[in-house]
């Protein structure tokens, strides 16, 4: 079959990859891609946001399946512009996709159905935000009620640093409309653990779980980024808490959706907090994570395509995942000054180092061609993936493989992974 991909970052990267291994795939295409995915299909200028162009695209090269990878595009109702063309597409429509397009929901949605998450308040009016904080116990999270490139949340530990995050989200509009509503949170504390789904609307399949590094700097300081980096699988995630996950917050969420007249089709991306309290949903996504899915589906041992339609054909309940006993680290390498401000158009080098080793991958985020040399394109340029058989091991192979690339104003973290030591310490 012939299918299309349709986003620019690292973690369509790794779906092309995922599909050109699959028996089925004759060819790929992508809309807009990048320079690495351009390796692997062939990229179209079309942007993921224009849904008729790209529908009209579908029908006209006769594809036949998309996959939708990014969050705007889902939470916009591109799915549902594909349905109805009559073309098949993977990835949740407009009603259901606002399971990650409005917190306020998600959480209201978790509170209804009793799902375990945060204590939280919903506000329209900073004014109203601010009274409450007043009374509100220290630290809280502020959150964005939309989509906000995984960076509108804000930790605040002072009564000041509240006040300030409600003029920033709602005032300041530094999100934009996604600060138009906001969600005060109680700060939860514990180990975070991504864990991702395929879901058809009454069944789901638990992916393996993963560990994100959020924070743009060593020891997670710094301002909130898109990621800098993750571990496939999580230590902490064990059997006890997987059991609790899947009755308490993983077929609930599905079947919350479905009481809602909200049927879910795709991947839930649920994002946890391991609290001494037991696990709680901190945010849910509706597509794979970035850079998770850098991580996972590396490891995965299905067919991608053969799980995706078994989702938008109903039938997920034939399916069952597996995933390699091997671990996976990516280690995101960024321009300098991201997430805040940074340059473009640098010449990378290196990159062929990865050609033909089996254990390496080097997925590209913010790339593009220009005078047949690839060059920096964004925050997120690369993200560097190892295989090992620990996480130890990939977690060093790893390190080792980004020396392999030079570009100017590379950045990246150095303790990506370092949970895996506090894991050993606390065994």
């Amino acid at each position: 079959m012939d299918i299309l991909i349709v986003g620019s970052g690292g973690r369509e990267h790794a779906i092309a990859a995922s599909a050109a291994k699959s028996r089925r795939v004759n060819k790929i295409y992508c809309a807009p891609g990048n320079a690495g995915i351009a390796q692997i299909a062939e990229c179209v200028p079309v942007g993921a946001m224009e849904f008729d162009a790209l529908a009209a695209f579908a029908k006209e090269k006769k594809i036949d399946f998309t996959i939708i990878g990014m969050d705007d595009p889902l939470v916009g109702g591109i799915t549902d512009v594909f349905k109805a063309e009559g073309l098949k597409v993977f990835g949740p429509d407009k009603k259901a996709a606002v399971l990650e397009g409005s917190k306020a929901f998600s959480k209201d949605l978790m509170k209804k159905y009793n799902i375990p998450t945060a204590a939280y308040e919903t506000f329209d009016d900073p004014q109203d935000a601010l009274a409450y904080l007043k009374t509100a116990d220290m630290p809280v999270v502020l959150k964005a009620d939309g989509l906000a490139l995984g960076k509108g949340v804000l930790i605040c530990h002072t009564q000041a640093e509240a006040e300030a995050g409600v003029k920033t989200i709602m005032e300041d509009k530094k999100f934009g409309a996604a600060g138009n509503r906001m969600v005060v949170e109680e700060f939860l504390t514990g180990r975070e653990v991504s864990v991702l789904s395929f879901a058809d609307g009454k069944t789901i399949r638990i992916m393996s779980s993963a560990q994100d590094h959020k924070r743009a700097e060593d020891g997670d300081l710094g301002p909130n980024t898109g990621g800098m980096g993750t571990f496939s699988p999580s230590p902490f995630y064990t059997a006890q808490v997987d059991e609790f996950c899947r009755k308490y917050i993983y077929q609930p969420t599905l079947d919350a959706m479905a009481a809602e007249g909200r049927p879910f089709t795709g991947v839930i991306f649920f994002g946890l907090m391991l609290t001494e309290n037991g696990p709680k949903v901190l945010e849910y996504n509706a597509r794979f994570g970035d850079p998770e899915a850098q991580v996972v589906l590396p490891r995965m041992k299905n067919d991608i395509i053969d799980v995706m339609e078994a989702c938008v054909e109903g039938r997920l309940e034939e399916m069952e995942l597996e995933f390699e006993d091997q671990a996976a680290v990516c280690v995101v390498l960024a321009s300098d000054g991201y997430p805040v401000s940074y340059e473009k158009g640098f010449a990378i080098s290196g990159l062929e180092a990865f050609e033909g080793k089996e254990d390496y991958a080097c997925f590209h985020a913010g790339t593009a061609l220009k005078d047949g040399q690839i060059v920096t394109n964004g925050g997120r340029v690369l993200g560097v993936t190892a295989k090992g058989s620990d996480l130890k091991q990939a977690r060093s192979k790893a390190y080792e493989a980004v020396q392999w690339v030079s570009f100017e104003n590379k950045y990246m973290r150095h303790d990506i992974g370092k949970a895996i030591d506090d894991a050993a310490d606390e065994t």
